[in-house]
């Protein structure tokens, strides 16, 4: 299994950056499956949220998911989306894309009354919401590829495997 708190905690001692981070995650784990299947392709894929310099994780409970959207209210973010493919534990090819999310301003009324209707959902993204639903809401300006967004740079990624005959059309 991959520790990616472990990986992490490196990735800060040594202030990588935000791209450095979620690229090293990807690549950890494809390399991490990779030995399991011989010869095939296997691709990894992370994001990070980015804020004045500090890192944001998925928020373990509704608690840490309000100070979160507290934190990140009227402020422009960062989300950094990374895929990488492996062969045989040799990485072929990667991507990184960063989209800028700009924040409306949120009361602490609106933070909970968001969370109440998100539900459980909210604490299963980096920044405790889901552009593709209710999470919209939340925002006044989106900079950046949606699918980068959503945690998959799909349209590069689809561009390689087509490169790589692997039936993408």
């Amino acid at each position: 299994m991959l520790d990616e708190e472990v990986i992490k905690a490196g990735l800060l001692a040594r202030r990588a950056r935000t791209e450095e981070a979620a690229e090293a995650l990807a690549r950890a784990k494809a390399e991490a499956v990779s030995p399991r299947h011989s010869g095939a392709l296997v691709i990894g894929a992370d994001q990070m949220l980015e804020c004045a310099g500090t890192w944001f994780d998925k928020p373990p409970d509704t608690k840490a998911a309000a100070r979160q959207l507290g934190s990140l209210s009227g402020r422009t973010h960062r989300l950094v989306s990374a895929v990488c493919v492996v062969r045989d534990g040799d990485r072929l090819w990667h991507v990184v894309e960063t989209a800028r999310l700009t924040m409306r301003p949120l009361s602490q009324a609106a933070i909970a009354a968001y969370l109440e209707k998100a539900g459980p959902e909210a604490l299963d993204s980096v920044g405790a919401y889901r552009l593709e639903g209710l999470g919209a809401q939340l925002f006044s300006k989106i900079d950046g590829d949606f699918f980068a967004i959503l945690g998959l740079p799909l349209l590069p990624l689809l561009a390689f495997l087509r490169q790589h005959g692997t039936g993408a059309f």
